[in-house]
Order: structure tokens, then sequence, then C-alpha cells
């Protein structure tokens, strides 16, 4: 009992206070490959702390919705990273179909910074909103397709059979913290490892699409035709811009957090207070967010009739690899 209350709260602390890190390291990262010294590690903190203390510029145009939409955001986003397990541990909130819910609070979040982005009746953030709900009708079943994969292989590795399954043998194996812990008597074929690398690489993809990063969005860059994510917090300033900038970072933490989890191997029983297995964990997510800045080191904004392409690549990986699993 005293392990699980520390587990969590261990959980909860990186969950609020890492998120800020990870755009510090794409950001360094991207300097190093460039020649150059880079802004600081613990920028986007200082950033923060700057836009808490200074007040948000509201329009007379706007109604409710504009003020309240990036607070609604980041509360959807706290409560998705309350339900995923980012060390070797159970989350603090784990239910029966807890990974069905993430998705939905991630789309709902999306949803609530288009609105608040339409709110302000400006065309150029309509537009940026229109392409961020274009780019999720791809997104979002790549996502569930992978989610797809991690349940299949969750009860094939606990030697659940197919017919068992299909009779509701699925019975526990639709919470996060029971899928992506790993387990010392799990059985591991090639064949899993081979549909879970297909599936990390898919939803690579889609954690670039999702966190608006190159080659999907550009998150440094202000023009129109290039815009996505950035042009529909425009208007935002002070504590909304704080807010839907620390929901964007933390969106980062979740899904890496995710994309390291299936990479794990499925037998390796860590145990929740093992320094080291939470040390692994740490050091993948910071791999990840490493290999972001790589990618936008070496690559360019795609063009938007590509990005569909790149979505869908995503989606075909996760359907490979459910194929690979239960062929």
């Amino acid at each position: 009992m005293f392990a699980s209350l520390i587990t969590k709260i261990l959980d909860v602390v990186i969950l609020l206070m890492m998120p800020p890190l990870l755009p510090g390291i794409i950001n360094r990262v991207k300097a190093w490959f460039a020649g150059r010294k880079g802004p600081p590690l613990l920028q986007t903190y200082f950033d923060l702390r700057r836009l808490i203390g200074k007040q948000s510029v509201i329009s007379s145009a706007t109604t409710w919705v504009f003020p309240a939409g990036p607070f609604i955001v980041l509360g959807m986003v706290v409560t998705a990273g309350l339900l995923m397990p980012l060390g070797p541990a159970q989350a603090p909130i784990h239910f029966e179909g807890d990974l069905i819910l993430l998705v939905y609070l991630l789309g709902a979040a999306r949803f609530f910074t288009a609105l608040a982005a339409m709110d302000t009746g400006s065309s150029f953030e309509g537009m940026g909103a229109a392409r961020e709900i274009a780019f999720a009708v791809i997104a979002e079943p790549a996502l569930f397709m992978v989610l797809l994969v991690l349940v299949t292989a969750g009860w094939q590795s606990s030697g659940v059979s197919a017919v068992h399954s299909a009779a509701g043998g699925l019975s526990g194996y639709l919470s996060l913290s029971t899928l992506l812990l790993p387990s010392a008597h799990a059985v591991v074929s090639g064949r899993m490892q081979a549909a879970l690398i297909l599936s990390a690489v898919a939803l690579f993809i889609i954690l670039l699409a999702e966190c608006g990063r190159i080659p999907v969005d550009d998150p440094n860059t202000h023009l129109e035709l290039t815009m996505r994510h950035e042009v529909m917090i425009l208007d935002n300033s002070g504590r909304l811009l704080a807010a839907q900038t620390y929901a964007s970072s933390m969106k980062l933490l979740i899904l890496s957090a995710l994309l390291v989890h299936l990479l794990l191997p499925r037998n390796a029983g860590l145990t929740d207070l093992s320094v080291g297995a939470w040390i692994l964990c740490l050091l993948g997510m910071v791999l990840t967010v490493g290999i972001v800045g790589i990618v936008e080191s070496f690559m360019a904004r795609l063009r938007l009739k590509l990005i569909p392409m790149l979505l869908a690549s995503a989606f075909l990986l996760g359907g490979f690899a459910f194929l690979l699993l239960i062929g």
C-alpha cells in the first residue's frame, strides 16, 4: 500500500514537472546540429513563469469560450496524463477502458482548441482549426489502430487464446496500466516484437502530428501557408498562452511515455520501486524527444497535400502490425 502511494506521487510529480523540459531538449538538439548554442534547457519554464505573471488580452468580439478554452484543454490533457503510467508502476487513475478515454480526452482537447480559435472570428485562426481537424480525421484512427495492436499483444503475451478473447477474454486488458507494464511471466514471440516495433514507428508519426512538430507542422513559424497549431493560439496571451504551452508539452510527454512503454520488453518484469526502472523510463522519454529534435534538424516541413499521406502510412503500419499478430 505504501509503495503504491509512493509510485502514484512520483508519477504525478513527473507529469506536472517534466513537460516543459521536453521542448527545451528538442531545441538544444536542433541547436547542436546547427552548430549554435541555442536557448537554455529550461527556457520553457522561464517562459511559463513570465506568461503566468502577465495579464491576458481578450478581444471584445469573443465569448466565454475563448478565455475558457485553454484551461479546459489543460484540464483534459492533465486528466489524460493521470491515465498514463509514466514509469514501471500503475497510473494514478486506472480502470477498465481507460485507454479509450485517453484518446477521447486528447480529441476533446483538440476540439476545444479549435473552438476557441474560431471564437475569435479570425479567418486566419479558422484556417488553422480546419487543418487541425482535417488531419485529426486520419491521426485518430491511426492511434486507435496502435492501441488495438497493444491490446492484442497484451492478451497474446498473457496466453489468452483468440477464442477466449472473442468470448470476452479481453476483460482486464483494456486498461493502459495492465497493457503497458511489463511482466516477468509474459510470453513474447518474434512476431509480437516485430508488430510492436511497427506500432512504435506509427506512434512516432502520430506524435509528430499531434504535437505539431516537423515535418507535419513547424512550431517556430508564423507564415500563413505553414501554420496549423500555432495559428490557433495567436490571440492567446498571458495565462491563456501559458495554459496552451503547458498542455502542448504535456501531450508530448504522454505520447512519448506511450511510445517508450511500447518498446519496453514485455517480459522485463520491472518492479514499481526499482530506481533503475524509473530511470530507464525517463531516459526513454528524453531519448524520444531527442529523436524528434534530430528529425527536425534533417527534415523540412512537408507540403500540406503530403501530410495526409504520412498519417495514412501510420494507419497502414498499425494495420500491418495487427495482421502480423493475428496471422
